[in-house]
């Protein structure tokens, strides 16, 4: 009994050890100060000093002017000479069904020859309202600077632009102006760089397509890769945009690296300087001058696609996309043939799928029921806890099915099985994703070539599949780093498929050690431990000082009828008690936006003015016709005007900025944004198919809170801030156009 419990308790460390083990290859550099190379220290200093009070400073406003001329004379101070573009402008972002206006001042400084194709190195200095953008985006602009002042030392072959945008966070604004500049015509290459976190490795995530010139460059470049064709792929098909995004218009080659460290601080007032870790700015920052160092000398030329993926950030794979299809189809083929020779290819294969899909299914019952118990993100402070205690899940319902399903098969009928039908996923990701099918080529491999020396060595297959179990570690384990830290703040069951991939080779191996110990003593050890690693995940503190709550507070009021509501936006977790003594909560969503929200009735503000547009006048050609509105903003630093699904909007913006926008999707609302003291009583353009009258929402938001709101202020969690969304008052008017 003591041997079967100790055998259960050493599988479960191993595994788990194995995939938290990740942490060992995801390491960042020291901060280095020699001379020509990139200084964090010195880095960090002149962002500290471009930042200032650390005030939020958002797009058209009068923090984002200081911030802009202290930016101006430290380019002047390094001998550079900047230009400021002043424009407006409006871009379209097709994933949200949005088109968003501002008054943007891009700062331009050139370095190198006069004339010839260029090389961009692009961030943006305007933050969000909430906080101070030390990381996103201060991280590009401090690396943009000291690699500027490296390139004053020793001038580039070619011309490098700097650009220092205004605006991405509204949408982009600043890509899109600089596409109107000039300057963009000889652009024929782009390193961007941005911010989702404030530590942790740079991740190369995405890149121009095809990718083989941008991936050259980058291979032979960066000393410390981290990155996956497989991320380049979900880059484009999640709703997250950089200004790459608008960039992609342009045929240029593309690399776009990021940090992803802490999403908690990211959007909030936590995004400060003292929150951004200088490693990861080194780390930036050395990617960021060999990149410019190698393009700015030449670039390469290949028109190819590849796929690609690091291993422990010190190599860097990578592989014809066509070559690694055919070798990912024989391996497929190869498999299928020893799997039908060994009779495991249908049994066997359901087996394995049976498994994992347990596995993932427990692993995701589990999340739920403990969110049930726990409202809110409740791992946001520990989530290494709740990540374990998901894994052990994860690793008792693969444990179950294998263990009860293999019975009547041999060892190599299940390992074979098991590897087929890793192939048999990989070639499935393939369709979705062709990125991803470099992490289903290396492990199989190994296995396959084990097989084919069993014949003449016996012990050859059995070390083909461990090789294979650590061949899919090294290329796995990253990956799964990843994973934990894009879905962060939710759904965090998404990690369970990867982590069972990863353990059910592990399982599987230990078949023998299975059948030797007592079942029973097996799975009450490994149950055991679930529940007490859940116990332990659920009753750790939700909330720290470093990973806090989101918990925006607004007072909304509608017009005509001025009725006013208490809106508290957060992550679902029960408000505190001592908000019951302000009236009852109820989880809804107002009309004009459907995110669920805590609402509750507030005293009405009679000194209030709601933002409003004046219909200057309305032409009518054929089916569509164009409305020019006049917007009031009456102190609104953000106006939003949200349409139904059913208007048809096909164009929006102002005079000399109009984007278009598609109108066939009638199942989602259109907003037209304006953000900064340009919007009040601007012009708005709205083009629209659909020849009687729409009404739009009008809503406006002005940051802060009324003196009413101070209790629920003073009430407000300790471990909570406002994220993503700042502390406000809102007014929501209706016009008919």
């Amino acid at each position: 009994m003591r041997r079967d419990t100790l055998l259960a308790l050493a599988l479960i460390f191993l595994v788990l050890l194995a995939l938290f083990g990740k942490s060992l290859l995801v390491a960042l550099p020291p901060v280095r100060h020699v001379d020509g190379q990139f200084d964090a220290d010195r880095a960090k200093a002149r962002l500290a000093f471009i930042l200032g009070d650390q005030q939020p400073h958002p797009v058209d406003s009068a923090q984002d002017d200081a911030v802009r001329e202290r930016l101006v004379e430290t380019l002047r101070h390094m001998g550079l000479k900047p230009v400021i573009r002043d424009q407006v402008a409006c871009n379209n972002v097709s994933k949200a069904r949005l088109i968003a206006c501002a008054r943007v001042r891009n700062v331009i400084a050139a370095l190198g020859p006069l004339g010839g194709k260029t090389l961009l190195l692009s961030a943006h200095y305007d933050s969000v309202p909430l906080g101070p953008g030390a990381a996103d985006d201060g991280i590009g602009v401090a690396t943009l600077l000291e690699v500027g002042s490296i390139l004053r030392m020793h001038p580039p072959k070619r011309p490098v632009l700097l650009l220092f945008n205004e605006g991405e966070e509204l949408g982009l604004l600043g890509a899109r102006a600089f596409l109107a500049d000039p300057l963009s015509r000889n652009v024929d290459s782009l390193l961007n760089f941005e911010a989702r976190g404030v530590n942790g490795p740079v991740t190369m995530f995405e890149t121009s397509q095809p990718n083989g010139s941008a991936i050259a460059a980058y291979a032979r470049s960066v000393d410390h890769p981290y990155a996956s064709s497989l991320s380049t792929d979900v880059a484009r098909l999640i709703p997250n945009d950089t200004d790459v995004t608008t960039f992609k218009e342009r045929p240029w080659i593309t690399l776009n690296s990021a940090i992803v460290g802490n999403e908690t601080r990211y959007h909030s007032a936590g995004d400060n300087l003292a929150g951004l870790e200088v490693r990861s700015l080194q780390d930036m920052g050395n990617e960021a001058l060999a990149l410019t160092v190698r393009l700015s000398a030449a670039v390469p030329q290949d028109t190819g696609n590849r796929v690609f993926l690091d291993i422990g950030q010190s190599h860097f794979v990578d592989l014809p996309v066509t070559l690694a299809a055919v070798w990912l189809m024989l391996l497929l083929g190869s498999l299928a043939f020893l799997a039908i020779r060994r009779r495991v290819l249908v049994r066997g294969t359901a087996l394995v799928i049976a498994a994992l899909v347990a596995a993932s299914s427990l692993g995701w019952l589990a999340v739920t029921i403990m969110g049930l118990i726990r409202k809110g993100a409740y791992w946001r402070a520990h989530g290494e806890l709740t990540f374990a205690a998901l894994y052990a899940t994860v690793l008792l319902g693969a444990f179950l099915v294998l263990r009860i399903g293999s019975a009547s098969f041999a060892l190599k009928q299940v390992r074979l099985a098991y590897w087929f039908t890793f192939v048999l996923l990989g070639a499935i990701v393939a369709l979705a994703a062709p990125g991803g099918i470099i992490y289903f080529l290396f492990p199989p491999s190994a296995l396959l070539g084990g097989v084919l020396l069993a014949r003449r060595y016996p012990r050859a297959e059995r070390a083909g599949a461990c090789l294979a179990i650590l061949l899919q570690y090294f290329t796995w384990a990253e990956l799964l780093a990843q994973i934990e830290a894009i879905f962060s703040p939710g759904p965090i069951w998404l990690a369970a498929p990867v982590a069972a991939i990863m353990i059910a080779p592990v399982l599987i191996e230990a078949t023998l050690l299975f059948r030797r110990a007592r079942p029973r003593m097996l799975v009450s050890a490994a149950s055991g431990i679930v529940l007490l690693s859940w116990i332990i995940a659920g009753t750790a503190p939700a909330y720290s000082q470093n990973q806090q709550e989101r918990f925006t507070i607004e007072h909304v009021t509608e017009f005509p009828s001025g009725r006013s509501s208490w809106s508290v936006l957060n992550d679902g977790a029960r408000l505190p008690a001592a908000y019951s003594n302000l009236g009852p909560w109820k989880r809804r969503s107002f009309d004009f936006s459907q995110r669920e929200r805590w609402i509750s009735p507030a005293p009405s503000l009679t000194s209030i003015r709601p933002a409003s547009a004046k219909i200057l006048n309305s032409v009518t050609n054929g089916s569509e016709r164009w409305v020019r509105l006049q917007i009031e903003g009456h102190g609104a630093e953000r106006v939003l005007l949200v349409a139904p699904a059913e208007a048809h909007i096909t164009a929006a913006g102002m005079s000399g900025a109009i984007r278009h926008m598609g109108a066939d999707d009638s199942t989602v609302r259109f907003t037209l944004s304006c953000a900064g003291r340009s919007c009040n009583q601007t012009e708005l353009i709205i083009g629209l198919r659909e020849t009687g009258p729409v009404t739009l929402t009008i809503v406006g938001s002005r940051n802060g809170l009324p003196p009413s709101a101070a209790q629920l202020v003073r009430a407000r969690p300790q471990y909570a801030r406002p994220q993503y969304v700042p502390d406000e008052t809102v007014t929501v008017f209706d016009v008919t156009i």
